[in-house]
């Protein structure tokens, strides 16, 4: 884990990515300048954070947002919420004993252990126990 470079403002966990070894993390530049990055410019999480002035999604009030990652996928949703009920520094926390434990973020591409989700409160409960129920 590399926790320096903690959670994308979309809420995917930059310290667990392996799919670009060059990332630096989302927040390098309070998300500014990001050149190096090939998804920047297409990130609509990532802009609409900047235009309503926001470290993460966590922070926005609209918990049923459909934005860009949120429209498909459940992985972002459920650990926005999981900062928004206990941290961020919880979630790095969890995500850091968890990988410690074997549960793997990015097993086959871009897909992991937090992916086979359907249920956001199953997802939270995994992050938390590190257990599926």
């Amino acid at each position: 884990m590399k926790r320096e470079l903690g959670i994308a403002r979309c809420g995917l966990a930059c310290c667990l990515c392996s799919e670009n070894v060059q990332c630096k993390g989302c927040h390098r530049d309070g998300f500014a300048e990001l050149s190096w990055c090939k998804d920047a410019n297409w990130c609509e999480n990532r802009k609409c954070g900047i235009a309503k002035g926001l470290a993460g999604c966590w922070e926005c009030g609209e918990t049923e947002c459909r934005k860009g990652l949120f429209a498909e996928k459940i992985k972002p949703r459920g650990f926005n919420e999981y900062v928004r009920r206990y941290g961020l520094e919880a979630l790095l926390d969890r995500l850091e004993a968890n990988e410690k434990a074997g549960i793997v973020y990015h097993r086959q591409g871009v897909m992991g252990d937090y992916d086979d989700f359907d249920d956001i409160e199953a997802l939270i409960a995994f992050i938390h126990t590190g257990r599926r129920e």
